[in-house]
């Protein structure tokens, strides 16, 4: 089965083809700030975009009608349930008109059906775990405060394919097990999957441990305090929480290999990421407590996994909650292409999405 998938980003368009599950080709388009200052909108980058994937698809002696499935992100759709959705008018419609989220995520479930409807043959179109799966069980939505709901929204389609993948090395499938699962980027996601559901997360955008350029969860009276006392505006806030927290906000950097090098001659600096691994640690032991049960697996995955330094930090504090697995990177691609095989292949059978709010 061949198998294009379209990731796009805000200044790039990761592409790739697989054949079945081996990823034949792949390739980041970069798309210039001037390219982009062009269009108003981000869905007004859709025709620019789609003409880049076609060049893609040329420059490699493929076609459209090539393909037996494309494989999109998701885009900023309504809390949905995991899996895999079939992308029809419903969808797109959504999508182009009606998200509430500007974001370049929305532009690879429009892109892909208009291709693949332009195409001589039938070609279906799927998007896999969106960012906005919720699965959340009913006890962990309640904040504390009666209009405040916490919100599900994560690292999902990286944690469920890295944990699709530590099942089938213990030979089970993934809905047999219990897993923790902990995404370590420049967002960190931590979250109980229980048999296969992921029924509660940490907002990786603000709850949580910190991470190399998010601060994660706050003390709430402190941050009213800095709201309200005239020296930020409500941008400047954000973006306190958001890009220049973590590590960026105590050392200057958003690059973990680099604050390593600073904790060689800066106790400072060794501080600061001892802090960050312990407080991971706590949301995983939090999770572990949320599953109740036999934990069958942990997993650390994302870019931070890649250092061996900062796992064995945080396995010092868990090694007993259960066994540890460690994915380094992210599976975002495979997941996307996996999940449009097992739909194509029979293993799972498509979701059809409906906006019912």
């Amino acid at each position: 089965m061949k198998i294009l998938v379209i990731n796009p980003g805000a200044t790039s368009t990761k592409i790739a083809v697989f054949e079945d599950k081996n990823k034949v080709i792949q390739e980041t388009l970069q798309h210039s700030v001037e390219e982009l200052d062009k269009y108003k909108s981000v869905m007004d980058q859709k025709d620019m975009r789609a003409k880049a994937i076609l060049d893609f698809l040329s420059k490699n002696s493929l076609k459209i009608e090539d393909l037996d499935a494309i494989a999109a992100r998701g885009g900023i759709l309504p809390p949905v349930e995991g899996g895999t959705y079939l992308v029809d008018e419903n969808m797109v419609d959504y999508l182009v008109n009606r998200t509430k989220v500007q974001h370049a995520s929305n532009l690879a479930a429009v892109i892909g059906y208009e291709l693949a409807s332009g195409a001589s043959k039938n070609i279906p179109v799927y998007i896999t775990d969106p960012v906005s799966v919720d699965e959340m069980i009913p006890e962990a939505r309640l904040s504390g405060i009666k209009d405040i709901e916490r919100k599900s929204l994560s690292h999902i389609s990286n944690m469920r394919a890295v944990g699709i993948r530590i099942a089938e090395e213990l030979g089970k499938k993934f809905n047999e097990l219990n897993m923790v699962i902990a995404h370590l980027g420049s967002g960190i996601s931590v979250a109980p999957f229980e048999k296969g559901r992921m029924i509660d997360v940490n907002n990786a955008n603000d709850e949580g441990p910190f991470s190399v350029e998010r601060t994660g969860e706050l003390p709430v009276g402190d941050v009213v305090k800095l709201a309200y006392s005239g020296e930020y505006t409500k941008d400047q806030m954000k973006r306190m929480f958001i890009g220049k927290g973590g590590l960026v906000a105590y050392l200057g950097t958003n690059d973990l290999r680099e604050a390593f090098r600073m904790a060689e001659s800066d106790p400072k600096a060794l501080e600061v990421i001892e802090a960050m691994a312990y407080q991971i640690a706590q949301e995983i032991g939090a999770m572990c407590v949320s599953l109740k049960e036999k934990v069958d697996a942990i997993v650390l995955t994302g870019g931070m996994a890649y250092s061996e330094r900062f796992v064995e930090m945080i396995r010092s504090y868990i090694y007993k909650f259960g066994p540890i697995f460690v994915v380094p990177g992210e599976m975002e691609m495979e997941a996307l292409a996996y999940g449009a095989l097992r739909v194509l292949i029979g293993e799972e059978l498509p979701k059809v999405w409906r906006d019912e709010r």
